[in-house]
């Protein structure tokens, strides 16, 4: 299958979505938007609003003039536990 680029997207991207690994096993301090809307099960657009209004359950940081999320605290919220990170249940 033949994959072109639109916009820095695949079109198996626009027709799969993007993919990323299991909440578990990212060990990034921050995500993008669209990882932390993908986690969440929201359209990136609603944490845009929350980070807008400041009345999500999430606050975000700016790196680079850009949101991202704190990974620790979409686990948090979403009750993930990781073995071996640092707070995790034991």
């Amino acid at each position: 299958m033949k994959t072109e680029k639109h916009h820095g997207i695949t079109s198996q991207e626009m027709t799969d979505g993007p993919q990323f690994p299991p909440l578990e096993s990212v060990t990034r301090p921050t995500v993008e938007t669209a990882a932390a809307a993908f986690y969440l099960n929201r359209q990136p657009q609603t944490l845009r609003i929350y980070a807008c209004h400041e009345n999500g359950p999430l606050r975000p940081i700016r790196v680079q003039g850009r949101l991202h999320w704190k990974t620790d605290d979409l686990r948090r919220l979403l009750g993930v536990h990781t073995f071996g990170h640092a707070g995790a249940a034991k």
